[in-house]
């Protein structure tokens, strides 16, 4: 994937959630306080990562590792599946941590040939999603406050839902202009 395509992406799926949360601040602030933890949507998050995680382990090269590689493929898949059954509570705020780092791993790969120092807004967004994916692994539950936070009332929910827009603008003009040329 180049560089410009997950630029547009990403900016695609950071502005989706924002449209949402301006058009039906209601219906977002339902939503997203469900959202931590949902059963549903953390088997979906989890098995996604999981499967995204035994991908990377598939395709590992390093030698050293290729005569486990089996045993390792079996049992990361099946922590996956055991942590749906037995780590249900915020079972989505888990799986979105997951998603987060195995997303800023994609991002820094990505970017790490590209010549434009426009770069640099991805990595820097990939940085700060491996941050928040490795605090909401030890503490899932601060996914829930900051909801509560951010939803608190309709100006701070509009205003930080604009300003997540803006940036996903900016991704899209990115990837449609700076980060195409090469």
């Amino acid at each position: 994937m180049s560089l410009a395509s997950l630029s547009l992406l990403l900016g695609a799926l950071i502005a989706t959630p924002q449209i949402y949360q301006l058009a039906n601040p209601t219906g977002w602030r339902r939503w997203s306080a469900a959202f931590p933890r949902s059963k549903p949507i953390g088997y979906v998050l989890v098995l996604a990562a999981t499967g995204w995680f035994l991908y990377h382990v598939q395709n590992e090269t390093l030698a050293d590792f290729s005569r486990f590689k089996p045993y390792m493929l079996a049992g990361f898949g099946a922590i996956g599946v055991l942590t749906c059954v037995y780590v249900s509570d915020f079972l989505a705020a888990r799986g979105l941590a997951l998603i987060l780092l195995l997303a800023a791993k994609l991002m820094v790969d990505t970017a790490r040939s590209h010549e434009s120092d426009w770069r640099w807004v991805i990595t820097s967004l990939a940085y700060a999603w491996a941050i928040a994916g490795i605090w909401l692994t030890i503490s899932p539950w601060r996914l829930r406050d900051f909801i509560a936070w951010n939803n608190a009332n309709d100006g701070r929910l509009k205003f930080l839902a604009a300003f997540r827009l803006s940036f996903a603008i900016l991704l899209i003009i990115l990837g449609a202009t700076v980060l195409r040329m090469r």
